[in-house]
């Protein structure tokens, strides 16, 4: 069955709760599922190596993981405004399939949390998005006819859903925001859907 990858990066649980969310939306499409995977964290020690299997949570994702998708979602945490290292690092490893242009002409979009409304949650989903567009990703967003948009007093943007977790990360998820996170996941999925039967 053809899937969604959905990627991502998180230290503290928002944007792994969000990932559920967003697989939650991709599953409503019928004929297309959800994979869910992670990257490891980044060692300040060169010499120190992660487990090849996380200890919880999904697997880290693999290079097939990511050239079979019918779509890719990245998420991750800012970072001063920018995506979290780990998933920069992973990403600077696909140049074999930006070479190859296994990606082009497939579904992307983006999803981020910060601790404060203010944390630099757009410029983190444009910095993923950078890449998407190198290896030649059909970038997708949230249309305006999702009212939440229109609406929320946390988490949401049109290039992709956010969460606010506050200070000490102690903010749950927004009616709202997991609303944005199941339309993303939704429209991406129809996307691929409709991409890959118009070339079938």
């Amino acid at each position: 069955m053809s899937y969604i990858l959905v990627l991502y990066y998180s230290r503290h649980g928002a944007i792994a709760e969000m990932a559920n969310q967003i697989a939650r939306g991709i599953e409503q499409t019928t004929g297309i599922e959800a994979r869910i995977r992670t990257v490891p964290r980044v060692s300040t020690v060169c010499e120190a190596l992660e487990s090849d299997i996380p200890s919880a949570g999904p697997p880290y994702a693999t290079l097939e993981d990511l050239s079979n998708c019918a779509g890719l979602i990245l998420g991750s945490p800012t970072r001063f405004g920018n995506m979290a290292a780990p998933l920069k690092y992973f990403l600077d490893g696909l140049s074999s399939l930006w070479l190859s242009g296994t990606l082009a002409g497939k579904p992307a979009a983006v999803f981020s949390s910060t601790a404060s409304l203010h944390g630099g949650q757009e410029t983190t989903l444009l910095s993923m998005m950078l890449p998407l567009f190198h290896l030649g990703m059909i970038l997708v967003g949230l249309p305006y006819t999702e009212t939440d948009l229109l609406t929320t007093q946390s988490g949401g943007t049109p290039y992709g859903p956010t969460h606010v977790s506050g200070d000490e990360n102690q903010k749950p998820l927004t009616e709202e925001e997991k609303r944005l996170c199941k339309a993303l996941g939704k429209r991406v999925a129809e996307i691929a859907t409709r991409l890959r039967d118009s070339t079938s």
